[in-house]
């Protein structure tokens, strides 16, 4: 089993204080879905889980199984297994899905030479890359259980995708890089309920007791297709409440005014 533990976590963007002490703890097998108004910070704690140089850490610390990852780069957090969805996934022309999929698993699995190095520039793929047989093979597979359509290995990343194509673009992702953890940025952003099905079909699948979420969202509707094993308030740069299913439930009812009237000042242990 592993455990991602974040403790007592500070960070800035520039002067400003984001971050104001965040402690959570998620174990291989767990959902753990995280709730919360926006500018609370729930996107820059994701990016700092994954390693963004955007912003400064100045106090507590990361560790996954036990091993500080706040000095690591982002692509050494991607070797150690952590795996970040993006909000707004970013459109790559000239790379097309499977060209990116290839770099990203050699450099995951440790095809790539001594410097860590797989290039990939203008759709080109270099050398010390995963078997293209054995990736195709690999890709085929995988597309065929998550419900990606073929044709998606050649277009361009997220070029001209829609929404839905993008988080199923994701899905595929994962399902390639079998990260320890999966840090998702609302990634129920903009689907229709057709897509939203086919995005948590494929969290689940991916919901294994080897693997540990953390879903970040504003809204109750993704929590109906994917069951959270626990579900955290983000307020003011920190967790003010963790419970069960029922305080998504809580906060579809009320909406999140109670949250700064209730919880923030006399702060509910997370």
């Amino acid at each position: 089993m592993s455990v991602l533990e974040i403790r007592n976590l500070h960070a800035t963007v520039g002067d400003t204080e984001i971050l104001k002490g965040v402690n959570l703890t998620l174990r291989s097998g767990e959902v753990h879905a995280m709730m919360g108004p926006n500018g609370s910070g729930k996107s820059t704690l994701s990016y700092i889980i994954a390693g963004h140089p955007h912003y400064t850490v100045t106090e507590g610390d990361i560790l996954l199984d036990g091993e500080s990852i706040l000095d690591m780069e982002a692509d050494e957090r991607a070797r150690a297994g952590i795996f970040l969805a993006f909000q707004y996934p970013v459109a790559v022309p000239g790379v097309s899905v499977a060209n990116f999929l290839r770099t990203a698993v050699s450099n995951v699995r440790g095809y790539t030479d001594g410097n860590g190095n797989g290039s990939m520039s203008g759709g080109v793929i270099g050398s010390n890359l995963m078997p293209m047989r054995e990736f195709r093979r690999e890709l085929n597979s995988k597309m065929q259980e998550f419900n990606v359509d073929s044709s998606f290995a050649r277009r361009y990343l997220n070029d001209g995708f829609s929404g839905g194509e993008k988080k199923r673009t994701e899905v595929l992702q994962m399902a390639m890089l079998e990260p320890k953890f999966a840090i998702l940025d609302e990634s129920d952003s903009g689907l229709d309920i057709d897509a939203l099905q086919v995005v948590s079909d494929g969290i689940n699948k991916l919901a294994t007791e080897n693997r540990g979420f953390l879903l970040i969202t504003h809204y109750q509707r993704i929590l109906n297709y994917v069951k959270p094993d626990f579900v955290s308030i983000f307020f003011g740069g920190r967790i003010v409440k963790t419970g069960g299913p029922e305080v998504a439930q809580m906060l579809e009812e009320r909406g999140y005014k109670w949250v700064e009237e209730e919880l923030v000042g006399g702060l509910v242990p997370a």
